[in-house]
């Protein structure tokens, strides 16, 4: 099972260069950041756009993968997004994963003015969002003519580090969004239940809760004609999901039972001195390698 970290983007680079750099230096596999406009109780703190924290980490480093947990339509464009990712792989030597997602009716959903969408119309706006994207990405001129997004003689010279293009890692819960994750992504995304609510759940609980997640991934894949064993899953913990990061017998017990289920990729989170993500960094020490 490969290791990551998410750091949010929450400090200064003066500071949070050695996060990334430390990151890499401890052995994790990968390092992510949210991309968000304003997130959770940190809407009045401070807050550092995801694109150029990413490049600046890429520049940091030499071995880490990194990536975006996650994108979504909240307040990205397929066209400008697919430059930015573009750029990001060839400054990154082909180091960068795209994660995306629907998005939430957090922040980011309602602070550029817009109407909060509906659950039926974020899932839609999503599966097109991505279709759009993956095309983007393989191809250098693309029109594209959908409900929600388009784009019209867009270009993307020189295209992608990677080939056929930086791989994309998805959110995915609903039918419609595993079957889109089904259809184009390398590695699936889950943080757990999304109608949970309050502590994080325990590991066992939550093995089980993405268990059943699995297994509608591997229906979903089942569905679009794809192994479901050429997929990589993805586990965020530290909001709905515990991170084992009260010790390293915890951590060990987490890890072990998510990789039991066939999870392939644990991501905690960076600790900090508050909440969210409150604890001791020093663990991280302890936990790697």
């Amino acid at each position: 099972m490969r290791v990551g970290v998410l750091i949010l983007p929450d400090d200064r680079w003066a500071i949070a260069a050695d996060r990334w750099r430390r990151a890499e230096a401890l052995g994790f596999d990968h390092a992510w950041t949210f991309d968000h406009i304003a997130w959770g109780d940190l809407r009045d703190s401070p807050w550092f756009a995801a694109m150029p924290t990413l490049t600046a980490a890429a520049t940091a480093t030499s071995r880490l993968r990194i990536g975006t947990l996650v994108a979504s339509p909240n307040f990205r464009h397929p066209v400008p997004l697919a430059r930015e990712v573009i750029t990001l792989d060839d400054i990154s030597q082909g180091r960068l994963t795209v994660g995306v997602g629907a998005g939430s009716h957090g922040w980011d959903a309602t602070m550029m003015g817009q109407t909060p969408w509906s659950v039926a119309e974020r899932a839609d706006r999503f599966v097109e969002f991505v279709e759009l994207l993956d095309l983007l990405l393989r191809n250098l001129e693309v029109s594209y003519q959908g409900r929600y997004w388009n784009a019209h003689e867009a270009r993307t010279h020189p295209g992608c580090f990677q080939s056929p293009r930086t791989p994309f890692a998805i959110a995915a819960t609903g039918a419609r969004s595993m079957r889109s994750a089904a259809r184009h992504a390398a590695t699936w995304v889950t943080n757990g239940d999304r109608s949970h609510q309050g502590p994080p759940m325990a590991a066992e609980p939550g093995a089980a809760v993405v268990a059943r997640q699995m297994t509608s991934l591997e229906q979903a894949c089942l569905a679009e004609g794809r192994d479901p064993a050429s997929i990589d899953r993805l586990v965020l913990t530290g909001q709905r999901l515990d991170s084992g990061l009260a010790s390293t017998a915890a951590f060990d017990e987490v890890k072990s039972a998510y990789r039991e289920v066939g999870v392939t990729d644990l991501v905690i989170p960076w600790p900090r001195p508050a909440d969210p993500y409150r604890g001791d960094e020093s663990i991280l020490e302890r936990i790697v390698g």
